[in-house]
């Protein structure tokens, strides 16, 4: 745990681990080298010792399961009132994906089965995990989109988005940010549909109940935290 402290700061040195933690240098390097064979740590370019990305995978599934379990009832109800299917998504990467959904039970619905992989350039959850972010990374992520970087700033103005054909043909949805105690955006929940019944104005039927969900899933994730 001394050496994990220490790199939080940053990238450090061999010599720079045994001064922060003040211990014996074969000591430090000894449990530096077997945190990286668990990928607790790992090399910069320059051969310093960093976090490891298994730190980051583990703080995610910790998260997710806050998450889940904030988020399930409140997309239950989301489907109830909306009578559309509601989904919750998470970025990973390149993507976003889909980690929880309340189906409609009946008729003519968009089905987005859980573990479902989509692209990060199309669809009213994808601009909206993508609306905080920095400005290099929206930049890049720009090219190719089916949205622009004056609609991310509509997103972040009205704390809402919504998309008409932009994932899939005659398909339509609307999504707001969640966001963790951090105030980081962390997930997006949205309600979508057919066209037909959601219009090509889905914000205005649905804005204010989805923007709702995800005020009361992030206020229950940041009561946790304090707990």
């Amino acid at each position: 745990m001394s050496v994990l402290d220490a790199l939080e700061a940053g990238p450090a040195s061999l010599a720079q681990l045994v001064k922060i933690t003040g211990l014996a240098r074969p000591t430090a390097h000894r449990l530096a080298v077997a945190l990286e064979r668990h990928r607790m740590v790992t090399r910069d370019s320059q051969g310093r010792f960093v976090l490891g990305p298994r730190l980051g995978e583990l703080s995610i599934a910790t998260g997710e399961d806050r998450l889940l379990a904030a988020a399930t009832p409140v997309l239950a109800q989301l489907r109830d009132l909306t009578g559309e299917s509601a989904q919750l998504y998470r970025r990973q990467g390149d993507v976003r994906v889909c980690v929880a959904a309340a189906e409609r039970a009946s008729g003519l619905r968009d089905t987005v089965p859980v573990g479902s992989e989509l692209p990060m350039n199309a669809g009213s959850a994808a601009q909206v995990l993508l609306a905080w972010e920095d400005t290099d990374r929206i930049r890049r992520s720009l090219r190719g989109a089916h949205f622009t970087a004056q609609s991310l700033t509509q997103v972040r103005r009205r704390r809402w988005a919504q998309s008409v054909g932009e994932r899939e043909q005659g398909v339509a949805s609307v999504s707001a940010p969640i966001s963790g105690p951090g105030g980081r955006v962390v997930a997006a929940v949205s309600v979508s549909g057919p066209i037909e019944r959601l219009t090509r104005s889905p914000g205005r039927l649905h804005a204010k109940a989805v923007t709702a969900a995800a005020e009361k899933i992030t206020e229950a994730l940041h009561n946790h935290e304090a707990a």
